[in-house]
């Protein structure tokens, strides 16, 4: 007889009433809601670490690779009132209309529809104007912010590169619901599209944190020390802006 799986284990030992397992996926209850629970060993890491997804999708902890499974949800399991909170300020989704207000480079810009403008967007004097079909509306500005979003990551990413002393790669954008940026190859990354709303500190330090990831694919401290080479700024001001207000970049836009 085969030894048992830790998911048949962990389902035999008693598990806290709000946290659950199906289909082998964890699961802790947030405000009556069944979320998710993603966890990940990490080569490194000492200690649990516990966050919640940017658009509250998930609850993701950080464990060393020694650690149970078991400690890690029960770790979530005592937060789960401080979890709520957080989830609570995910903002609510909007739809993307005339008069509806944007951010783009972290400034605000109300969106104008004018029937004689052209369908495709254009920011001037910080109104986002556009023409055409009103129900279609909210996709044609995304594409034109997505368009916008790569030209501004693949400039970025030439930038850091050559400040790297790296052959600029490839860039894409990504729409992930939980992830700025991504290096899976050392030949190409990507960047969430959304990031084209923030400031332009913050969406620069995701690219730098990327083009790092080139040569270091790791968070050892030789990726630190080639991430504050290569970016200007204080990447822990970028940090915090995406850890207290990375949310309202999901506040619109499917």
């Amino acid at each position: 007889m085969g030894r048992p799986g830790v998911i048949d284990w962990l389902k035999r030992t008693e598990t806290p009433p709000h946290i659950r397992h199906e289909d082998e996926q964890p699961h802790i209850e947030l405000g009556g809601e069944a979320v998710p629970i993603a966890l990940r060993r990490h080569p490194t890491a000492k200690r649990l670490t516990l966050r919640l997804a940017p658009d509250g999708s998930e609850v993701r902890i950080t464990m060393p690779r020694w650690g149970r499974t078991a400690d890690a949800l029960d770790f979530a399991h005592s937060r789960t009132d401080w979890l709520a909170q957080q989830r609570a300020k995910v903002p609510k989704r909007f739809a993307i209309r005339d008069g509806s207000s944007l951010m783009i480079g972290g400034e605000e810009a109300v969106l104008v529809w004018d029937e004689a403008a052209p369908r495709r967007p254009a920011l001037i004097d910080g109104k986002l104007r556009v023409g055409g079909p009103t129900d279609s509306i909210e996709p044609r500005v995304q594409r034109w912010l997505e368009r916008r979003a790569l030209g501004l990551f693949e400039n970025d990413a030439e930038h850091y590169c050559t400040r790297a002393g790296l052959t600029p790669v490839p860039v894409a954008i990504t729409r992930a619901q939980r992830r700025w940026g991504s290096c899976s190859e050392k030949s190409r990354i990507r960047i969430n599209w959304r990031l084209v709303q923030a400031p332009d500190f913050v969406r620069r330090s995701v690219v730098a944190h990327e083009v790092a990831h080139l040569v270091h694919f790791d968070h050892s401290p030789e990726f630190y020390a080639l991430l504050d080479m290569i970016y200007e700024e204080d990447i822990s001001r970028a940090d915090r802006w995406l850890k207290e207000k990375g949310r309202t970049l999901y506040a619109s836009f499917g």
